[in-house]
């Protein structure tokens, strides 16, 4: 029986509702269903009765409520005065472009709430960097897609996403299920940044880049000039487009995966907290 599971206990009989207690958990409902069940069965007892309205604490439940709330408010107070004692903590996070969006609103929360007292800043690098400021040394931990060159840097996978080729919505390709590799022969591709890893490269752009094509260094930038030039650009299928644009899946590519990444030479207590708080909440 671990924290994090009463803590899961506490919040479901305080709001008295499975849904409102994962909405103040900020995760799901289902993964909390099957927490609860698990506590359930280590403890073998029933500790909520289930009603139409929500759950009710069953005997067993409020007597094991009374202690597991003083249990966690106990040891909250223990990480304050630790906290206090170690001084003022901060985490910088790495993300590209299209990947900030997860880490503001899905793991930072989750990460704020187990480490309330530690300043966490959200640095967004370009396309020019896939590490996201960790091969530079201005972040600490980082929310990024592979490949990229991982020496010195370690990595954990949190999902895998097909990816697919950026058209105009008037493109003869924006008609079909998927597409072949093959069939973009002759297109003119965006141009990434010089000295960009050549493995983020080479996956990320389907051919030599068009003449006189300019630098692009953000994801808006590339959809932009998809948009208005009938560049073409590959993209997770599952990137947000603006109006106007579609995701065709390329058939005969991998996926990419959105990883975690830290580098091996400084994985201190909140970059593994980071990480652990990634791995979770993916899994949720």
């Amino acid at each position: 029986m671990d924290l994090r599971a009463l803590r899961y206990f506490v919040a479901v009989a305080d709001e008295r509702h499975v849904g409102r207690a994962a909405n103040r958990l900020h995760m799901t409902q289902p993964p909390l269903s099957r927490a609860i069940r698990q506590l359930e069965d280590e403890l073998g007892a029933a500790l909520f009765e289930r009603t139409p309205k929500g759950v009710t604490l069953t005997p067993a439940g409020a007597a094991l409520y009374s202690d597991a709330d003083a249990l966690l408010k106990q040891a909250d107070r223990i990480r304050g005065r630790v906290t206090a004692a170690a001084g003022a903590a901060s985490l910088t996070v790495g993300t590209l472009a299209d990947a900030a969006e997860h880490v503001g609103t899905r793991l930072v929360p989750l990460f704020r709430e187990r480490h309330p007292h530690v300043d966490v800043r959200v640095h967004e690098a370009g396309l020019g960097d896939p590490t996201a400021g960790l091969r530079t040394g201005l972040v600490d931990v980082a929310l990024t897609r592979t490949p990229f060159d991982t020496t010195g840097i370690g990595t954990h996978v949190l999902r895998s996403v097909p990816v697919g080729v950026v058209v105009r919505d008037d493109d003869p390709l924006a008609r079909r299920p998927s597409v072949p590799a093959r069939d973009l022969t002759g297109r003119r591709w965006v141009r990434l940044p010089d000295g960009t890893d050549p493995l983020w490269t080479a996956y990320w752009t389907g051919g030599a880049p068009g003449d006189g094509a300019p630098v692009l260094r953000t994801v808006q930038e590339c959809l932009q000039a998809v948009l208005w030039n009938g560049t073409a650009a590959l993209a997770p299928v599952d990137q947000p487009l603006p109006a106007g644009l579609v995701v065709v899946p390329l058939a005969d590519r991998p996926p990419s995966d959105l990883v975690v990444a830290w580098p091996k030479t400084a994985r201190g207590p909140l970059v593994r907290g980071f990480v652990q708080v990634a791995a979770s909440g993916y899994r949720e």
